[in-house]
């Protein structure tokens, strides 16, 4: 197996931090808490982990991004926007540029989740649990006055299979244009190569890898 090495990144303070190489890997520093399909693997100080889809020695970076020429550039999409669903007392927010395609949401949009009736829909509680398992951060709510899109939580990266890496912890992630009401707590990165909100995840995994050809 090919292992690329780059610039090591590391801050003084050992903070965890993610920073995307121009049309290339996430370089990873200080990373303690990184789970993949099989469960816990093994981190080393400074990871370069793969965002292409190319390499074959995934999660981690074999330069394939650079035969295979990767580009991170992302134009205007006219999707990355905060939408509102206005409820009593629960108010939903949602931007489905940003939705990895999880599988936590009910079907249908955020105003058709509520209320609970003889015919379906969902408990104020019911929904504040589903919208709080959201790993990417497309969702969010707010009871009252008060939006409730954070939570408190260690560090950590966990790889889903023939999808995305879901950060959680609030980790920093340098040089990023983020989605429109975005949480900076809990995100989810493309690993596929085609999403076009790089380096966000849109849910591309879902065409891309779908004959599940990653080793992940």
């Amino acid at each position: 197996m090919t292992t690329i090495k780059y610039k090591n990144y590391m801050s003084d303070n050992k903070k965890t931090i993610i920073t995307p190489l121009k049309d290339g890997p996430l370089i990873v520093e200080n990373l303690t808490n990184f789970h993949g399909v099989d469960g816990e693997i093994e981190t080393t100080s400074s990871m370069a982990l793969c965002r292409c889809g190319q390499s074959k020695n995934k999660p981690y970076c074999d330069g394939s991004h650079v035969t295979a020429g990767f580009t991170d550039e992302r134009g205007e999409n006219e999707n990355d926007k905060r939408l509102v669903f206005k409820g009593n007392p629960i108010t939903i927010y949602e931007n489905v540029a940003i939705c990895s395609h999880a599988g936590f949401c009910p079907n249908g949009k955020p105003d058709q989740w509520r209320p609970k009736t003889e015919r379906g829909g969902f408990t104020d509680e019911e929904l504040i649990a589903k919208i709080r398992k959201c790993p990417s951060g497309a969702l969010s709510y707010a009871h009252g006055q008060t939006e409730f899109r954070d939570q408190q939580r260690a560090p950590k990266i966990t790889i889903v299979k023939d999808g995305p890496l879901n950060v959680e912890g609030n980790i920093e992630l340098r040089n990023t244009q983020w989605g429109e009401g975005a949480s900076q707590e809990h995100y989810s990165l493309c690993r596929c190569g085609a999403s076009k909100m790089k380096p966000f995840c849109d849910g591309s995994h879902d065409e891309v890898w779908k004959n599940g050809e990653d080793a992940f």
